[in-house]
């Protein structure tokens, strides 16, 4: 019977879908291609590098280093091993979804249990500082204090679903005996390294080889990345020519003037619950007495991730055994967190900010702001070139290794 539901369901949503895009084609078009615009000028320039990096350093053992030398700070801290550690700081330097990808690839390396691997996904997932710091404080609010508030809030509540989703599963889990001592050596750099040789020496791929599999997977995720960001951009505007936004926003608007917030900010939250750029822009539009409200409000859906990278992270992980469950819930929990933690410093790390900088000569905040808008400047000039030569690479790698065979 469920199964009969899920078809249904599948079958109704697919139907909607294609319908809405037959009634509204101009309005599809346009959102596809601010999406393909996103991906090929962000998106795409800015993980890539992060992603081949990854597959390197997997490649060469380094991960398998950190993760000897990381073990007493991670097992205790997140209940996972050391190895974690290198998806825990990619996770957070790049954004989503390079947590998932890293956390999937361990697993597959067999580095991780299928368990510590899905507390690993659900703290690793989080936005890069550019985003919170660009885009969001200084693009849509225009201020780069905000986004010393949104960052704490976002990294410290993520650190917190970590050490929380450690009791995840703690039960289940059965350590051998060469686990149990494993886990009580102390970290030596001798050791780290011998990890690090032998795990080099088990890959008996050659360099070139080793290189042109980091680009090939590298762009290949980016790629189904690239696919999910332009879906839902479509999806959130043709939710929002239907209807059927107003009518989600009325039940969400009930909810926010429950937790005394705004209720004119239903429709921008439920947006951002689909994609975060878009929510978030629509919430720094609304004007407000305080900016309290639309940063708790940011917090949250920064924390959910949104459901177009939870969709993202949910196809990276359909190729192991990691189950999307914990991650989803690791999403709500990561926003409730964060918003309280939002409420909770917004003086302290906001407002006497603000108050001290009065009498100051705004130097440092005139630079923050240069800073970070001449990083996403650079970043949307050069975009299109480094991803068009990236696909141009991956296409090259590809035809020499099929005139090989």
């Amino acid at each position: 019977m469920t199964q009969i539901i899920k078809t249904i369901l599948l079958a109704g949503f697919t139907s909607f879908f294609a319908f809405a895009l037959i009634q509204f084609p101009d309005q599809s078009l346009e959102a596809s291609i601010r999406g393909l615009n996103i991906w090929w000028e962000s998106v795409f320039p800015a993980l890539l590098p992060f992603f081949i990096a990854a597959e390197l350093l997997t490649g060469f053992g380094v991960v398998k280093f950190l993760g000897v030398l990381s073990e007493p700070v991670m097992r205790p801290l997140f209940n996972v091993p050391g190895a974690g550690s290198f998806g825990w700081v990619m996770g957070m330097a790049s954004g989503y979804p390079t947590g998932a990808k890293i956390a999937a690839r361990l697993r597959e390396e067999e580095q991780l249990t299928r368990i510590e691997a899905e507390r690993l996904v659900s703290f690793t997932n989080a936005s890069s500082p550019l985003f919170i710091f660009g885009a969001v404080s200084i693009g849509f609010f225009h201020d780069a204090a905000l986004g010393v508030l949104l960052g704490v809030c976002h990294y410290l509540g993520n650190a917190l679903v970590g050490i929380i989703m450690r009791f995840y599963r703690r039960k289940e889990e059965r350590l051998t005996k060469d686990e149990l001592h494993k886990e009580r050596r102390k970290p030596s750099i001798i050791t780290a390294f011998k990890e690090m040789h032998q795990t080099r020496l088990n890959d008996e791929r050659p360099f070139g080889e080793i290189l042109g599999d980091a680009v090939l997977n590298s762009i290949k995720t980016l790629i189904m990345v690239g696919g999910f960001i332009i879906l839902f951009s479509v999806l959130n505007k043709l939710l929002f020519l239907t209807g059927l936004s107003d009518f989600a926003s009325l039940v969400v608007e009930q909810l926010l003037v429950l937790l005394m917030l705004p209720a004119e900010m239903a429709l921008p939250f439920f947006s951002g619950l689909f994609e975060i750029t878009i929510g978030a822009q629509m919430i720094s539009q609304i004007s407000s007495s305080t900016l309290l409200p639309q940063a708790i409000l940011v917090s949250f859906i920064l924390g959910f991730n949104g459901l177009s990278v939870q969709a993202q992270v949910a196809s990276i992980l359909a190729k192991t055994d990691i189950r999307f469950t914990p991650y989803l819930f690791a999403r709500i929990l990561h926003g409730i967190l964060a918003a309280i933690l939002t409420i909770i410093l917004f003086k302290p790390l906001y407002l006497d900010q603000q108050t001290s900088e009065l009498g100051e000569t705004p130097v440092f905040k005139e630079e923050s702001p240069n800073f970070w808008m001449t990083v996403l400047e650079t970043l949307s000039q050069a975009g299109p070139l480094i991803t068009l030569f990236s696909l141009g690479t991956a296409a090259l790698i590809i035809l020499r290794r099929q005139s090989l065979r």
